[in-house]
């Protein structure tokens, strides 16, 4: 095996655990532009059948923002929200293309709201050589009785 090889991959393994941090960190934290610039420019979130799917930054971020509007309007809030993501695992297939699936919990002020998997394809922006989500797949699991964040939870 050719240790270049193996240090590339590692270097971008990093670069893609460190780029899902902080699209935990920015969700969690209500900074929707923030996280809609972690997406290539016509990069797609996709959360199925909880909302759809968006595709570019402006989409985005327009269509988290109202997420956050729907959620304070049915009951002012969702309190803290705390993303926990594990068991990521990311399959690097070149330089510039990844792939990562990982698991999720979401607390809100209800405690446990609801949980489910992430499915990424993820890659370098030519632009800056930031490794960027090309499309995120969220699908939801479950979700506790009286869920703030999932439509039709309560």
């Amino acid at each position: 095996m050719d240790p270049s090889t193996d240090l590339a991959a590692l270097v971008a393994r990093e670069a893609v655990r460190d780029l899902v941090a902080r699209y935990t960190w920015a969700g969690d934290g209500g900074r929707s532009a923030e996280l809609a610039g972690l997406f290539l420019p016509d990069g797609v979130l996709d959360v199925g059948e909880h909302g759809g799917r968006w595709e570019g930054r402006a989409e985005i971020a327009a269509q988290l923002e109202a997420v956050a509007e729907r959620v304070a309007a049915a009951g002012g809030g969702a309190g803290p929200v705390r993303h926990h993501v594990s068991s990521l695992v990311v399959d690097v297939a070149s330089a510039t293309e990844a792939a990562a699936s990982a698991y999720f919990l979401v607390l809100t002020s209800i405690g446990v709201d609801h949980w489910g998997r992430y499915r990424d394809r993820l890659a370098v922006d030519p632009g800056d050589g930031a490794w960027r989500f090309a499309e995120r797949r969220v699908r939801v699991d479950g979700h506790a009785e009286g869920s703030l964040m999932v439509p039709g939870g309560r």
